[in-house]
C-alpha cells in the first residue's frame, strides 16, 4: 500500500472549472480499489466549505502567506479530504481563479503557494498519523510543492514529488519581486530551477524538480517535446524526457452509464438511443432530418477549434445533417454561433454550461464532434464511446489515442470506433463531415461504430494501475 496526497486546485464534487477536477475526483478512488491510500489536498475556497460537514483541525499555521490558516480533515463521497482553510486566500466572490471582473486574481501566486506550502508541511509532518509516501501534484497550482520540499526535508527524508501535466499552456508565471513572498530561495531563481524569462513560474518548478513526471496520454507528452506543443517548456520537457511518461486519463464509469443515468431514457445498445435523439431534438428545436445529429460540448475557445466548426458547417448541413451545441467563452464565437444559428435552421446553439443537458445530448446524438487544435487527454470523446456517439476528432494528443479512425482498414477488421481528421484545418473537418455522414448513411456499419464505441474500456481501471505502478517504481528509486 501506498500513501499518496494527491495536492489538486479543483476536484469534483466540490469545485470543477475543467477535466482536472474529474480525474481529481475520481482517481483516488479507483487506486484504493488497488489497496493505495490516498488524501486529497485542495483549498478551502467558499464552495468547498460550505460542502463540508464537520471538518476536524489537522493543524494550524501562523502568518501563513498573509493571515492565519487551519488544515482540516473531512470526508465526501468516497474521498478523503485534507482542506487548508484559509479565508484570506479563499473565502471569496468569483470563481476559484478569476475575480468578478473576470480577471486573475492579483494574488494567485500567492494562493497556489500557500497550497503548495501546506503540501511540503504534511510530507514533513504528517496529518495526524497519516504522513505520505508519495505527494501527486497537479499541474501549475501544485508546482511550487519540490522547492517547499526542499527547504523543510534534508535528502534523506525527502518526499518524492510526482508532477502530472494536465495542460501545459497555464504556467503560474509571476514577477521575481514575489520571490520573498512566495518563500522562494533566490539563489534557486536560475534556469536549473524555477527562474523562466526572468520571471518566476510554478509550472517549470514542478518540471525541474519532480522525481517524475507524467502527463494525460502518450501522444501528448510526445507532443510537449516539440515547439508546436510545448509552450515555450519543450527544453525543460526534453531535458527530462526518461522522466517523462504518458497515462491516458479515464471517466467515471457510474456517473457516465447510459443503462442507469437518470437525465435520460436508459438504454444498453444503440438502437436504444432512440428516444433520446428525439427528445434531444425537440429540446433544441431541431425538425428531423436525414443526416446525423451530431452535438458538441466544449469552452468556446481557438484550442477547442470552434472557429473551424463555423467554416467546415456547410459540409455536414449539406449532407442533411445538424449539430446541436453547448457552451460558453470567447465572446466573438458565441456571437458567430447565435448568429449562424438563427440563418441555419439545422444548427441550434445554447450558451451556458449545463451538466444534465450535457449527459442528455451524449445519449441522443449520434456523433459528438472534438476539433480541437491541442488536447491533452479529453474526456468528452470518452464520453461519447460510452454513450455509443461516435466522436469525430482531430488527430492530436489524447483524442489520437482514445478513438480508432475509421479508415478502410480498421473498417474491414471491424475495429474503428470513430473518425480522425489531420491536418487540423477547416477543409480536412470538412472532409471529416462528409466521411461521417457516409458512414451513417451505410447503417450497418454506423451501428457496428456505434457498438464498437460502446465496448471500449473509458474507466479508471487501467489507468489507475499504471498510476500506482508508477508511485512504485518513484519508492523503489
Amino acid at each position: 500500500m501506498t500513501r499518496v496526497l494527491s495536492v489538486a486546485s479543483e476536484c469534483v464534487p466540490l469545485v470543477k472549472t475543467g477535466g482536472l477536477a474529474d480525474v481529481a475526483g475520481a482517481l483516488p478512488g479507483a487506486l484504493a480499489a488497488l489497496g493505495d491510500d490516498v488524501k486529497t489536498l485542495l483549498p478551502g475556497y467558499r464552495a468547498v466549505m460550505n460542502k463540508v460537514k464537520k471538518p476536524r483541525v489537522v493543524s494550524k499555521f501562523e502568518n501563513f502567506f498573509g493571515g492565519n490558516a487551519r488544515l482540516l480533515a473531512a470526508k465526501v463521497t468516497n474521498l478523503d479530504l485534507l482542506i487548508l482553510d484559509a479565508p484570506h486566500l479563499y473565502d471569496r466572490d468569483g470563481s476559484i481563479y478569476l475575480g468578478p471582473d473576470g480577471n486573475d486574481w492579483p494574488d494567485n501566486p500567492e494562493r497556489f503557494a500557500a497550497l503548495s506550502y501546506a503540501a511540503a508541511v504534511v510530507a514533513e509532518e504528517g496529518a495526524g498519523k497519516w504522513r505520505p509516501d508519495i505527494v501527486h501534484g497537479h499541474d501549475w497550482q501544485a508546482g511550487f510543492v519540490p522547492e517547499y520540499l526542499q527547504k523543510l526535508q534534508d535528502k534523506t527524508t525527502k518526499t518524492p514529488f510526482v508532477f502530472t501535466i494536465h495542460n501545459v499552456a497555464f504556467h503560474g508565471n509571476t514577477s521575481a519581486d514575489r520571490l520573498a513572498s512566495l518563500r522562494l530561495s533566490d539563489w534557486r531563481f536560475n534556469a536549473d530551477h524555477f527562474e523562466f524569462w526572468g520571471q518566476i513560474s510554478a509550472l517549470k518548478a514542478g518540471l525541474t524538480g519532480a522525481d517524475r513526471i507524467n502527463t494525460v496520454s502518450e501522444t501528448y507528452a510526445e507532443e510537449l517535446m516539440t515547439p508546436q506543443f510545448g509552450m515555450g517548456m519543450e527544453g525543460v520537457l526534453r531535458a527530462r524526457a526518461s522522466d517523462l511518461s504518458g497515462i491516458v486519463n479515464g471517466i467515471d464509469t457510474d456517473v457516465w452509464n447510459p443503462a442507469t443515468d437518470p437525465e435520460i431514457k436508459a438504454f444498453k445498445t444503440p438502437k436504444g438511443k432512440s428516444p433520446n435523439k428525439t427528445a434531444l431534438r425537440k429540446e433544441f428545436g431541431l425538425d428531423k432530418a436525414p443526416g446525423p445529429l451530431c452535438v458538441l460540448i466544449s469552452r468556446l475557445t481557438h484550442q477547442k477549434g470552434i472557429d473551424l466548426i463555423l467554416d467546415a458547417l456547410p459540409a455536414l448541413l449539406h449532407r442533411g445533417g445538424q449539430l446541436a451545441l453547448l457552451g460558453s467563452g470567447d465572446t466573438q464565437l458565441e456571437v458567430a454561433l447565435l448568429e449562424r444559428a438563427a440563418q441555419e435552421p439545422n444548427l441550434a446553439v445554447k450558451i451556458g454550461y449545463d451538466e444534465a443537458l450535457s449527459h442528455r445530448m451524449m445519449a441522443g446524438g449520434d456523433a459528438v464532434l472534438v476539433p480541437s487544435r491541442f488536447e491533452p487527454c479529453g474526456l468528452t470523446q470518452l464520453y461519447g464511446l460510452r454513450y455509443g456517439t461516435v466522436p469525430l476528432v482531430a488527430l492530436t494528443g489524447g483524442l489520437s489515442d482514445t478513438v480508432i479512425n475509421a479508415s478502410p482498414a480498421a473498417l474491414t477488421q471491424g475495429v474503428a470506433t470513430g473518425v480522425q481528421f489531420n491536418p487540423i484545418t477547416a477543409d480536412a473537418l470538412a472532409n471529416a463531415f462528409i466521411r461521417l455522414s457516409d458512414l451513417y448513411a451505410a447503417a450497418e456499419t454506423w451501428e457496428k461504430l456505434q457498438k464498437n464505441a460502446m465496448k471500449q474500456p473509458v474507466g479508471w481501471e487501467t489507468s489507475a494501475a499504471a498510476y500506482s505502478a508508477l508511485y512504485e517504481s518513484v519508492l523503489k528509486d
